[in-house]
C-alpha cells in the first residue's frame, strides 16, 4: 500500500537529440511595460541543474509544454542523447543528486491514506544516466519517512548511507535506522538499529555513522550520541533541555586530525568554529560576518573540511577558502559585472562546473566551464521570455522601526516611472523565520512592471541577523511585526518615495497571514489586501502541526511567538475588516493547509466583507506549477487595478 501512487511517477522514458544553445544575446535593458504576465510566470527553464561527478551530464527537473520532466542532458556530443522522464502531478519530486557517473538518486513525496488518515510519505528511486532503469530502495520495508541520505561513497561506486523508518505499527519500526544500499541495485543492508528517540543520524566524509540526536518531544529533553567508527559503541557526550531553551552544539564537518567544525550563537551571530571532540569545546573562530548570521558552509572533495563559507548580507555569497575555486569565482565576478555569479555545481574534481549567472533585475543564464579550456558556454536562459534582459531596479535599505529597532529591506522600484510619489505595496516573506536580499523575485519583478514600488522588510523575528533580533519577534506575530511592516510605509513617504494613500500588502504563508492581519487592523494605512496560503487561525494550525514529528515542540514554538492565539488570528477578526481582501490557496498545500483560508473566506462572508476567493486544485504552498503562477499573477492584477491602481 505504501508508495503505490509513486510507482507513478515514470510513466514512460523517451530521448531527444540535445540541440545547440543560441549565441546568448548581450544583456539589455527592457523597454518599462513590453513584458506580458506570462514571462513572470514561467518556471525556470532548468531547476536545479547538478553536473554529473565526471562533469559530461547534466540532471535537472525542466518544463516542457505545461509539463515538468526530470530531464539528464549531456554536455558532450558522444555522451549520447538528452534523456527524459514524465514526472506525475500527485507525487513530489523534492530532490535529485548524481551517485556516481552513472546512477542518480531522486526523493519522492507523495500524500497516502493509512487507516483512515492522510499521511505523507517519502521514497528513494534509483534511475539510471540513460532513464532506462530504475531500482526502488526498499520500498516495501519502510514507513512513513525513507528518503534521509546521510553519505555518498567518493570512489565511484554507486553505494549510499540512508536512514529511514522500516514501519509505522510499532515504535522500534518508528524510530530511523541506517542502511548502506547498492542505488544500481536496490540492494541494502543494516548498519545501525533504531534507538529511542533518535530520530536524526550523521556520517562523516568517508562514511562512517558518527552522530545520532536523540530527542523526546514528551519531556524535550535532547542528547547527542558520538562515535569515531563504526566498529565503536555510541556514547552521550552533550545533554540539554528544551523546556529551558538549550541546546546542543552539533558538528557539521568531522575534520581528518579528529577535531570538528560547528556552527554556533555564543557571540550573537551564527558563526564557524573549531570544536574539539567529544567534549564538544568551542575552540578557534573559523569564519563570521559582521552583523549577519552565516547561512552555512560547503564542504572539500573529501568531507573532511570545508571548501566555502557561505552568507548573505545584502545578496548571497560563497566566499571560498579553496584557493583555486576563489580565483576562479573572481574571475568570473570580473567578467560578469554588474551581474552576479553563483558556482552551483561542479565534478567530482572540481575543474568543471555550473555557473548560473543573474542578478535581482534578471533571471539571467546558465553556464558551463570547463577549467581546461578556460572559457564559459552558454547552456540556457533561465527564463527565455525575458531572457538578459534588466527589468526594474532593486537596492538594500535601513529603516527605523516606531521603538528605534532597525529593519533592513529590499525595495524594487518600476522601471521608467521614476522614485517619487509611487503607488506601494508591501511585501512580508513568508516563515517568518526566513529573509529576503537582493535576489531574482518574479513576484516584486511583475508588480514593478505593473508600476508599483514594491517593499520587503525584514521584520523583527526574521533570519540572519542574530539571535538578539530573532528574539525580537517572540510574542510578536500580527503585534511588532506588523508594526514594522507599517513603518516601512511612513518612513518611505516620508522619503518622498512612496504615495501613503495608495498602499496595499501582498504576501504567501506567513506573509499571507500578515496581509490579512493588516486587513483586520490597520484598515487605515491599506487599501487592499492579498494572502497566498496564508494562516487564518493559529489555534487550527497548531492543532494540524500536532499531527507531525515533533507537534508539541512545534506547538511550543508557536505558542512563544503568539501567546494569545484567538487575538492574532485574522479569522476573529473578520466583522472589523474594512478594506477588501483577494485570498488564494492551493489544494494540495502541505505546509498550511487549505482550511486556513476556506475559514476564512466562510467568516468574511457571515461578515459580509468583501473577499475574492480562489482555490487552485493542483497547487501546493510553494508555486511548483506555472498555471497556478499564471493564474495568480492575473487575478492579483485584477484586483489591485480595481482597489490600488498603478
Amino acid at each position: 500500500m505504501l508508495g503505490a501512487s509513486m510507482a507513478a511517477l515514470v510513466l514512460s522514458a523517451s530521448t531527444g537529440r540535445t540541440q545547440e544553445p543560441a549565441k546568448p544575446a548581450t544583456p539589455g535593458i527592457a523597454k518599462p511595460g513590453t513584458l506580458p504576465v506570462e514571462a513572470f510566470a514561467a518556471l525556470p527553464e532548468m531547476e536545479k541543474p547538478s553536473l554529473s561527478p565526471d562533469g559530461t551530464r547534466i540532471a535537472g527537473k525542466r518544463g516542457l509544454n505545461g509539463k515538468q520532466y526530470l530531464v539528464v542532458v549531456p554536455l558532450i556530443k558522444d555522451q549520447g542523447k538528452t534523456a527524459v522522464v514524465p514526472l506525475a502531478e500527485k507525487v513530489d519530486v523534492n530532490w535529485w543528486r548524481w551517485v556516481n557517473d552513472d546512477w542518480l538518486l531522486v526523493g519522492l513525496g507523495a500524500k497516502q491514506v493509512i487507516q483512515g488518515e492522510e499521511y505523507y510519505v517519502t521514497r528513494m528511486l534509483g534511475i539510471s544516466a540513460d532513464m532506462t532503469r530504475t531500482t526502488r530502495i526498499d520500498w516495501d520495508r519502510s514507513g512513513f519517512r525513507a528518503d534521509e541520505v546521510l553519505w555518498v561513497a567518493r570512489d565511484g561506486s554507486p553505494r549510499i548511507l540512508f536512514a529511514k523508518q522500516t514501519g509505522i505499527y510499532s515504535m522500534e519500526d518508528v524510530y530511523p535506522s541506517v542502511f548502506e544500499a547498492d542505488v544500481s541495485t536496490g540492494k541494502v543492508k543494516r548498519i545501525a538499529s533504531g534507538q529511542p528517540d533518535v530520530w536524526d543520524w550523521y556520517a562523516d566524509g568517508q562514511g562512517q555513522l558518527r552522530m545520532g540526536i536523540r530527542y523526546s518531544d514528551t519531556t524535550r529533553q535532547k542528547s547527542l550520541l558520538y562515535r569515531r567508527t563504526n566498529g565503536e559503541s555510541f556514547q552521550t557526550i552533550a545533554r540539554a533541555n528544551g523546556r529551558k531553551d538549550e541546546s546542543i552544539l552539533v558538528p557539521s564537518i568531522f575534520r581528518a586530525d579528529g577535531t570538528a567544525l560547528a556552527i554556533d550563537d555564543s557571540d550573537g551571530f551564527d558563526s564557524l568554529y573549531e570544536v574539539t571532540l567529544p567534549d564538544l569545546k568551542l575552540g578557534r573562530k573559523v569564519s563570521d560576518l559582521a552583523g549577519y548570521d552565516i547561512d552555512g558552509i560547503i564542504a572539500n572533495e573529501t568531507g573532511d573540511d570545508i571548501s566555502a563559507i557561505r552568507y548573505t548580507d545584502q545578496y548571497y555569497h560563497d566566499a571560498w577558502t579553496d584557493a583555486r575555486i576563489k580565483d576562479l569565482q573572481a574571475q568570473v565576478d570580473k567578467a560578469v559585472a554588474p551581474r552576479r555569479a553563483e558556482i552551483i555545481s561542479w565534478n567530482r574534481q572540481r575543474t568543471r562546473f555550473l555557473i548560473r549567472v543573474a542578478g535581482p533585475t534578471t533571471p539571467g543564464a546558465l553556464y558551463y566551464w570547463d577549467t581546461e579550456y578556460g572559457n564559459m558556454q552558454f547552456l540556457a536562459w533561465d527564463n527565455p521570455q525575458i531572457r538578459g534582459q534588466r527589468l526594474s531596479p532593486v537596492r538594500t535599505l535601513r529603516y527605523p522601526a516606531r521603538d528605534g529597532t532597525q529593519i533592513e529591506a529590499v525595495l524594487t522600484l518600476p522601471r521608467g516611472r521614476g522614485d517619487r510619489n509611487l503607488p506601494l505595496i508591501v511585501m512580508p516573506h513568508g516563515g517568518p523565520f526566513a529573509r529576503d536580499a537582493e535576489s531574482w523575485d518574479w513576484w516584486s519583478q511583475y508588480l514593478a512592471e505593473l508600476g508599483y514600488a514594491v517593499i520587503q522588510p525584514n521584520y523583527r523575528g526574521s533570519s540572519g541577523y542574530g539571535t538578539a533580533f530573532a528574539q525580537k519577534g517572540q510574542g510578536e506575530w500580527g503585534l511588532k511585526m506588523q508594526d514594522d511592516l507599517d513603518d516601512a510605509v511612513a518612513w518611505l513617504a516620508a522619503q518622498g518615495i512612496a504615495d501613503s494613500k495608495r498602499v496595499c500588502m501582498v504576501g504567501a504563508s506567513y506573509g499571507g497571514y500578515a496581509a490579512m492581519r493588516a486587513a483586520q487592523r490597520d484598515g487605515k494605512l491599506y487599501r487592499c489586501a492579498v494572502s497566498y496560503a496564508g494562516v487564518s487561525d493559529l489555534q487550527s494550525m497548531k492543532r494540524y502541526d500536532s499531527r507531525f514529528l515533533f507537534g508539541k515542540t512545534r506547538a511550543d514554538w508557536l505558542h512563544k511567538q503568539a501567546p494569545d492565539y484567538h487575538a492574532v488570528s485574522p479569522r476573529f477578526g473578520a466583522a472589523s475588516m474594512t478594506m477588501p481582501l483577494l485570498i488564494v490557496h492551493g489544494k494540495e498545500d502541505k505546509r498550511v493547509p487549505v482550511d486556513q483560508s476556506r475559514m476564512m473566506v466562510a467568516a468574511l462572508k457571515a461578515a459580509g466583507k468583501p473577499v475574492r476567493y480562489i482555490e487552485q486544485p493542483l497547487a501546493d504552498h510553494h508555486f511548483t506549477r506555472s498555471e497556478d503562477r499564471l493564474e495568480f499573477l492575473k487575478a492579483m492584477a485584477a484586483f489591485l487595478a480595481e482597489h490600488n491602481p498603478a
